[in-house]
């Protein structure tokens, strides 16, 4: 196994939510992937967009080129809920069935822009998840201004294969029922915003067992990087993570240990 070293410090990291696969990375993406492993990220999950053929066709070009240090998901995100079709579908079936994914996602809901009408929004989440369900496969959940229909949403469905609430904003209390029912609670470089003191005190109160780190890149670049870089990527997980392993007050080491155990845990993965 590949040793990561940072300021001193031995580590190996999973940044669990980049968007590698979009246009901003056409240039560098081979290079943004060198410089994430030189700073200790050995692992990126990326979700790819099932209404973008470019970023299927970019997810399976990561794959080949990253081998076992680049995991694959795919859904139609909320934002294009109404975009959703069965082509969609099959296609989510088939990278299954073929073991391409790891995960259905990012999947929800947002209700703070309804980029797309409340009611897609809704059956776009449920049919996923059903189809989720099906093929036994975790997901991984956008959710904003959405918790209690978040919460009504996924029972009905059959899901039982746990999954991650990604870039997470939302209530302690929301965080604690889905942690009960299986899902890690993924932060991303909010966490580290002067005015995200709110977020801090939730990720704070959260077990250990239940975390994961991410950029979301390419938004959200963490705040120690945020002045110098326009654009977020996988490299900068360590500063959110250095701010989670703070507010628990662990090392950085033991953090990044607890959260890539977690992430391997919860895909059934071997590292």
């Amino acid at each position: 196994m590949e040793q990561a070293v940072n300021q001193g410090q031995q580590f190996q990291l999973v940044d669990s939510h980049a968007h590698i696969d979009m246009p901003d990375f056409n240039r560098d993406r081979a290079l943004v992937v060198a410089r994430a492993r030189q700073q200790g990220v050995r692992w990126i999950l990326c979700p790819l967009d099932l209404c973008s053929a470019e970023s299927l066709k970019n997810g399976r070009q990561l794959q080949e080129d990253g081998g076992s240090s680049i995991f694959l998901a795919a859904g139609v995100h909320p934002h294009q809920a109404g975009q959703l079709n069965s082509g969609h579908l099959e296609t989510l079936k088939k990278l299954a069935t073929e073991k391409k994914i790891v995960a259905v996602g990012e999947i929800g809901l947002d209700f703070h822009y309804n980029f797309s009408a409340p009611e897609k929004q809704v059956e776009a989440f449920r049919l996923q998840l059903e189809l989720a369900a099906e093929l036994k496969l975790p997901v991984i959940i956008h959710s904003r201004l959405a918790e209690k229909r978040l919460l009504e949403l996924i029972p009905p469905t059959g899901f039982s294969s746990r999954g991650i609430l990604h870039c997470y904003t939302e209530s302690l209390t929301t965080a604690r029922k889905m942690v009960e029912r299986g899902f890690l609670i993924s932060f991303s470089g909010i966490l580290t915003y002067p005015r995200a003191e709110d977020l801090r005190e939730t990720a704070r109160k959260l077990p250990l067992d239940c975390l994961l780190v991410e950029t979301d890149s390419p938004y959200l670049t963490p705040a120690p990087e945020k002045q110098a870089h326009r654009r977020n990527e996988p490299a900068f997980v360590v500063s959110t993570a250095r701010r989670l392993a703070d507010l628990h007050q662990i090392s950085l080491e033991k953090l990044a240990g607890i959260t890539t155990s977690n992430f391997f845990s919860l895909f059934k993965l071997q590292k």
